[in-house]
């Protein structure tokens, strides 16, 4: 199935797997963005133990792949973008009761429970992830959200905090995200009353980028666009904003200057800068509309 012009899919998984790994070939680049998609509509998606290990699982070999190209190794299709989405008309309303991954693991800061924790493995990957969330998006599935870079919704789009409601603690980070997001008072509202908010509101706070009629479209559409740019740089400008995001002014600044030292450093011994002078000064390159 393929639902955009500008996207072909292959490499499926089995349709019956609880969570879908596919690429996608992004055709104005010939480069390639991995489509996750937790695959269980009739439960709305919820996950359990097996769904948790899978992300896990999934996330953890794309980090791996991304540093083999921060590594200089090559890929007859270089990966630049992951699109998370759900199947059916939710993305996901949170764990599975039935059988919930263990909070006292997913809580834990030892590496052998990181490793099955699909947040933390998602906090790892030096590409863009896109959430492309449709319908229900609550409590762990809402951490799920925030997991990714930014976030497409439709107008179906909800979010909601229940962890109160239910006397839970939150461990994949929406106490911390969502107020750095949307503000600590707006943050504050949404999961201590545990309101639901609307895909208008959330887009109108920054928690959504986009509403649009097929998110899954857009979600493709934006890959192309992070694809057209140069790959090396997309993964090391993501690593500037995040950890530089991590630390007071002072020492973010400090911190991006000290990758620009590198990343130039390293063009003026390859000679990519001497080239990039070049195209930029050409009078007959062509050029993008704007």
């Amino acid at each position: 199935m393929d639902n955009t012009p500008n996207g072909s899919k292959n490499m499926k998984s089995s349709k019956d797997a609880a969570v879908l790994h596919e690429r996608i070939l992004l055709k104005t680049s010939g480069c390639s963005a991995a489509l996750i998609t937790l695959n269980r509509p009739e439960k709305y998606n919820c996950f359990n133990t097996e769904v948790v290990s899978l992300l896990s699982e999934i996330f953890a070999k794309i980090v791996d792949e991304v540093q083999s190209l921060d590594a200089g190794g090559k890929s007859s299709s270089t990966l630049v973008a992951v699109i998370f989405t759900g199947n059916g008309k939710n993305f996901c309303v949170g764990a599975d009761l039935t059988d919930p991954p263990d909070p006292v693991k997913q809580s834990s800061e030892l590496q052998c429970c990181l490793t099955d924790n699909p947040v933390y493995q998602m906090s790892r990957v030096g590409i863009p992830i896109i959430g492309a969330i449709k319908g229900y998006c609550i409590t762990g599935g809402f951490e799920l959200a925030l997991a990714c870079d930014f976030l497409i919704g439709d107008p179906t789009t909800t979010f909601k905090d229940t962890h109160v409601k239910f006397g839970l603690a939150p461990c994949w980070g929406l106490s911390q995200k969502l107020q750095r997001l949307i503000g600590p008072g707006r943050a504050k509202y949404v999961s201590l009353s545990a309101s639901a908010v609307s895909s208008q509101q959330a887009l109108e706070w920054g928690l959504l980028n986009e509403v649009v009629p097929d998110v899954l479209k857009r979600s493709i559409e934006i890959a192309n666009e992070i694809a057209i740019n140069k790959a090396k740089m997309v993964r090391r400008y993501k690593r500037a904003i995040v950890e530089g995001g991590e630390m007071d002014l002072r020492n973010a600044l400090k911190w991006e200057r000290s990758l620009g030292m590198a990343h130039y450093v390293q063009m003026t011994k390859d000679n990519t800068l001497k080239k990039a002078k070049e195209y930029i000064t050409n009078h007959d390159r062509p050029r993008s509309k704007m």
